[in-house]
């Protein structure tokens, strides 16, 4: 179990200590927010979170998945889809 303990680095002080970081994340669970300018825009995380959300990422995209295709009807092709899209 990680122990977090969630702070704040500027990007700029960041890289200078970016070994450091990825070992506390690694071995300690530390995380921590990268900012520019005061706004945070990065984090650096332990790779098992990630892991753990693109889990759970994948496992709501599967269900959505499963209760479209229970709705049933006709397939759209992928074409199509994206004309009414726009892409």
């Amino acid at each position: 179990m990680y122990v977090l303990d969630m702070s704040e680095m500027p990007i700029t002080d960041a890289r200078a200590h970016l070994t450091e970081l990825a070992n506390r994340a690694e071995y300690n669970g530390e995380s921590v927010y990268l900012t520019r300018h005061g706004k945070r825009v990065a984090a650096l995380v332990p790779a098992d979170w990630l892991s753990e959300i693109e889990r759970v990422e994948d496992e709501i995209d599967n269900a959505a998945a499963d209760s479209a295709l229970a709705e049933g009807g006709a397939p759209i092709p992928a074409a199509q889809l994206w004309d009414q899209l726009g892409v």
